[in-house]
């Protein structure tokens, strides 16, 4: 008796909460057939990679692909599709051509990639391998004479761990069960356990920082850097310990300013490229290599821009409130950025595309946005979450942000979606559970409060709007693709960009139809002057 009073009591809040919400199931149905049986999220995850090529931003590849994207999105039907800037980002920069190889003692083409913002060598090189293992700046000092003409490899011991898991995973029942079960945590708190994916993006988001902003150490890259560039070598060489099998994880080589100089040429090696090279200069081969990089610079257009459109509302009373989503259209240098985040940015404009062939007029203003700048700091996001609706720093309201319903973010590869990640909003985890029920059986059900870290939602979270990024499937993105030169079109999985792009259109959908914008938290405190506001 007792357990058939609790199912009656469970069956009936069920309904209870369900009454809350008006689900327009006709509709959802129509997105889900156009969404699968007419899918264009491959051909679109296409123009953006292999016709497009790398978008690093300020990049004429970023550039290409936005451009691509407006228009595209303005034949589909949508309005007001413009590239719009959204403040100062820095120097351009293009890799136009890359060729490392060892000569000595024999030939042998290397799996070699520069990192951003580097200067290149104005022709081929021929350089000999200068093996560092100074262990401080005195030791440093005795190899300075032989630095000139040289490319620098500093000397270095690692193993590398064969993996005895596969690359690519789904996350179990435990784990979502996990992440469902998590409780509330505090403001700006490191990413949930178990939550791999925030806590690789925590960390990321970090390293990228760090590298846009290089401060001096006193023995270190940095240092032999500006000894290097002082004594005329050629080149540093630089690995990725997590990296093997070929896989490089490969981000930027230093500050992108416009005032800033030219940084010097740091070339990334695959790991076993790398070992090679130091465990032959150790047993005193002579290793000698063939370095030719061209690099471009461009001051031209230091401006920062990110793709918007619209399907404009039509009720008189709620078209100029918003509904969002999005996700960052940039990428790096060494692939196509496919699951990081052509992904994304994918299935952001077929959900669009679904919602305009269907013929959709939502009450609200549905709008897209790709952004820029995500890899440096989610700056395209921020410059427009400052310029739109308020600046964290200060926490003064710009008349848009009250006209503002929610944001939806596609960042973590090309999983399907599996929930939604609440931001600590408790005040939306009855509605989304409802808005999940029709896709439950595509595997998408997990609610969890956690915060998730590293993605553009977080823009919109700091100044108290609603932002969300959705559960997905890690499959390869921490071990193969994520920043890496493999992070190619051959990785996406075109079954679970389908469902993320059915899943995405029905929640802006419904967002834009309920009659009230989607709760709030609480308004943040101003954060300090010149912070990051995350």
């Amino acid at each position: 008796m007792r357990k058939f009073i609790t199912a009656l009591f469970l069956f009936f809040s069920v309904l209870a909460v369900s009454a809350q919400e008006k689900l327009d199931m006709d509709m959802i149905n129509k997105i889900k057939t156009e969404g699968t049986a007419n899918s264009k999220v491959m051909d679109i995850a296409f123009h953006l990679t292999d016709a497009n090529g790398p978008r690093l931003s300020g990049s004429p590849g970023l550039k290409k692909a936005s451009n691509w994207a407006k228009d595209e999105m303005t034949k589909w039907g949508l309005a007001n599709a413009n590239l719009e800037p959204w403040g100062e980002f820095g120097k351009g920069w293009e890799l136009q051509k890359s060729y490392v190889a060892m000569t000595a003692p024999y030939y042998k083409p290397l799996i070699a990639f520069p990192k951003t913002w580097t200067k290149g060598t104005k022709g081929l090189k021929h350089a000999n391998v200068l093996l560092i293992k100074a262990k401080d700046s005195a030791e440093l000092e005795t190899y300075r004479s032989r630095m000139k003409g040289s490319v620098i490899v500093m000397y270095r011991t690692d193993t590398m761990k064969q993996t005895f898991e596969a690359d690519a995973k789904r996350y179990t029942d435990d784990e979502l069960n996990t992440m469902a079960n998590a409780s509330m945590q505090q403001p700006r708190q490191r990413p949930a356990e178990g939550d791999t994916a925030a806590q690789r993006r925590f960390r990321e988001q970090a390293a990228a920082r760090r590298n846009a902003n290089p401060q001096p150490q006193i023995v270190g890259l940095n240092y032999v850097r500006d000894m290097a560039t002082k004594e005329g070598a050629i080149a540093i060489v630089s690995m990725s310990p997590r990296g093997h099998d070929g896989t490089m994880f490969v981000q930027g080589g230093g500050a992108y300013d416009v005032k800033s100089p030219e940084n010097f040429l740091d070339i990334m090696l695959s790991m076993e490229d790398y070992m090679m090279l130091c465990r032959l200069a150790d047993a005193d081969y002579p290793v000698s290599l063939d370095v030719d990089v061209q690099t471009a610079f461009n001051t031209k257009d230091v401006q920062g821009y990110n793709v918007v459109a619209e399907i404009p509302g039509t009720d008189p009373a709620l078209k100029d409130e918003v509904v969002m989503l999005g996700g960052h259209l940039d990428s790096w240098q060494s692939a196509m950025g496919a699951t990081d985040n052509a992904a994304g940015c994918s299935v952001m404009m077929e959900a669009v595309r679904i919602l305009t062939s269907l013929g959709v007029k939502p009450r609200r203003t549905i709008r897209i946005a790709l952004w820029s700048g995500e890899e440096q700091g989610l700056l395209g996001s921020r410059g427009y979450v400052k310029n739109h609706f308020a600046d964290p720093a200060t926490m003064e309201l710009k008349p848009e942000h009250a006209k503002f319903s929610s944001y939806f973010n596609i960042d973590n590869g090309t999983g399907k979606i599996r929930g939604i990640y609440l931001q600590g909003n408790d005040k939306v985890k009855d509605i989304f559970t409802q808005w999940l029920a029709p896709f439950n059986d595509m595997g998408a059900k997990t609610i969890t409060i956690s915060n998730t870290g590293g993605t553009d939602h977080q823009s919109f979270d700091a100044v108290g709007l609603p932002g969300f990024q959705f559960i997905q499937d890690p499959i390869e993105y921490n071990t193969r693709t994520h920043h890496t030169n493999m992070d190619s079109y051959d990785h996406l999985i075109a079954a679970d960009l389908q469902q993320i792009a059915v899943i995405v259109a029905s929640f802006v959908y419904d967002a834009a139809m309920r009659d009230e914008k989607l709760p709030r938290k609480e308004l943040p405190k101003p954060r300090t002057a010149g912070g990051r506001g995350f």
